[in-house]
C-alpha cells in the first residue's frame, strides 16, 4: 500500500467493512481533487458543497458527492478532458477506477460523472481484514454547475494528503449563502435533508457571515425570487423563521445521523435551538 494512503487511513476507524468503505470513499474523493488540480480545473472552477467543508474546513460529517461551480458561466463546458488526470492520479496511488460521464435526459446546467471502483479489490489493497460483498462498487459522484450566479469571491485552501496542493473554493460567506438557499428552498415531503441543517448550525457555530446578495442572486437564478422585488434582511429572517417552524427535526436527525462520527451531536435539535441559531446569523 502507498505510504500516503496508509497515512490517510490513520484518520479513520476501520473496525468494520462499512467504516472501511466510508474511508475508501473519502480517500477517492481527495484523489479526485488532486487529479483535477493536476488538470488545472481550478483555473476555471471552484469546490463547493458539504465535501468542500469536510476536506477544506474540517466539517465533521460524511458527504457523498463532490460539488463544483465554474467561476464564469460556460454552457459548452465538458468534464471529459479531466477524466484522464483523475484516472492517472488514482492509478499512481494504487487505485484502478472507471469514470463515466452522466448523460443528460433533460437540459440542465449541471455536468455530472461517476467514479467507480471495485470495493473488494481495494479493501484487499488497503490490507483489510474485512470482506466486502462480491461485485459491490464504491461510487463517487461529482457535479459541476456550468451556470453560476455571480459575482462571487474565492479562496485557495491547501490539502496536505496524499500530497500538498491547493484547491480553489468559494469564500465561506458565499458557501453559507448557497447552503442557506438549500435550507430555505430544497423540496422535501417527509425526507427532510438533515445535512442542510447540520451545516447551517456549523456555519453559525463558526461565526461565519452570510452573503445576503449571493443568496438573493441564487434565488433569482432558481426563480424563487423575482429580480424586480426588493428582498431585505427582515424578509430573510421572516422566511427562515417560517421554514424552521415547518421542519420535523426528528426526521432531520434521522437523515443526518448516519453521516456523523458522533450521532449524539444532534440530540438537542428542535425549533427552539434553530430559532436561536437563526438569531445569531450575521449578514454581510
Amino acid at each position: 500500500m502507498n505510504e500516503a494512503i496508509r497515512q490517510m487511513l490513520k484518520r479513520y476507524d476501520t473496525s468494520t467493512v462499512q467504516k472501511e468503505e466510508l474511508a475508501l470513499h473519502e480517500i477517492l474523493q481527495e484523489l479526485a481533487l488532486l487529479g483535477l488540480w493536476r488538470g488545472k480545473f481550478f483555473e476555471v472552477g471552484a469546490f463547493c458543497g458539504g465535501t468542500a467543508l469536510r476536506v477544506l474546513f474540517q466539517l465533521d460529517r460524511f458527504s457523498e458527492d463532490l460539488d463544483f461551480s465554474l467561476i464564469q458561466p460556460n454552457p459548452e463546458f465538458n468534464l471529459s478532458p479531466y477524466f484522464s488526470f483523475i484516472e492517472k492520479e488514482m492509478k499512481a496511488y494504487g487505485f484502478n477506477v472507471e469514470i463515466v460521464r452522466k448523460e443528460k435526459s433533460v437540459e440542465t446546467p449541471i455536468e455530472s460523472a461517476f467514479i467507480k471502483a471495485d470495493t473488494a479489490i481495494h479493501l484487499i489493497y488497503i490490507e483489510s481484514k474485512n470482506k466486502a460483498q462480491s461485485g459491490k462498487k464504491i461510487k463517487v459522484k461529482f457535479e459541476v454547475d456550468t451556470s453560476p450566479c455571480g459575482p462571487m469571491k474565492f479562496d485557495a485552501r491547501p490539502v496536505l494528503l496524499p500530497t500538498q496542493f491547493f484547491v480553489k473554493t468559494l469564500s465561506l460567506p458565499y458557501l453559507f449563502a448557497e447552503k442557506m438557499h438549500a435550507v430555505l428552498f430544497r423540496r422535501w415531503k417527509k425526507r427532510i435533508k438533515g445535512r442542510d441543517w447540520y451545516d447551517f448550525a456549523w456555519y453559525v457555530s463558526r461565526n461565519t457571515p452570510l452573503c445576503l446578495e449571493h443568496l438573493k442572486n441564487k434565488m433569482i437564478q432558481s426563480e424563487t425570487l423575482d429580480s424586480h422585488i426588493a428582498w431585505t434582511e427582515a424578509d430573510f429572517h421572516r422566511q427562515l423563521k417560517a421554514r424552521i417552524d415547518a421542519v420535523d427535526f426528528d426526521l432531520a436527525k434521522n437523515d443526518v445521523q448516519p453521516f456523523l462520527h458522533n450521532p449524539s451531536n444532534v440530540d438537542a435539535w428542535g425549533q427552539e435551538l434553530f430559532h436561536y441559531l437563526a438569531g445569531q446569523i450575521t449578514l454581510t
